[in-house]
């Protein structure tokens, strides 16, 4: 049996920063909408410091932090494998725990093939 596609995955230079949060904040989650305002940054927050909304889908896990995607950018972006990276600078919304670091979470974007596509990891939504 063929294991099952990760939806999702981070860079090393987004662990590192995740580990200094984490020695910061313990446990966090992240969130990504698909607002105006935010730019469909990805938002880092302490577990439990926002609440995703009914149908919003968690694609996998960062160090065992759940990965919240709005349910509206899901549906776009369902079939492109997420990957977590960081860049120097502030993001449009502020809000999230690296920018005090002077950092900016950020996601490239990488189309599965068709085979990749048939084996994806399930996602979970809220209710």
């Amino acid at each position: 049996m063929n294991p099952k596609i990760a939806r999702l995955s981070a860079t090393e230079k987004a662990l590192e920063i995740i580990w200094e949060l984490e020695k910061k904040y313990g446990d966090l989650m992240f969130y990504q909408a698909g607002g105006c305002c935010e730019g469909t940054q990805p938002q880092c927050f302490e577990k439990g410091g926002f609440y995703p909304r009914m149908n919003d889908a968690m694609i996998g896990t960062i160090n065992g932090h759940e990965f919240w995607i709005d349910r509206d950018l899901f549906e776009y972006w369902q079939y492109s494998h997420f990957t977590l990276d960081v860049t120097d600078g502030f993001g449009p919304g502020g809000f999230s725990l690296e920018t005090p670091l002077g950092k900016t979470f950020k996601v490239i974007y990488t189309l599965f093939t068709p085979e990749e596509l048939k084996n994806l990891e399930p996602v979970k939504r809220s209710e």
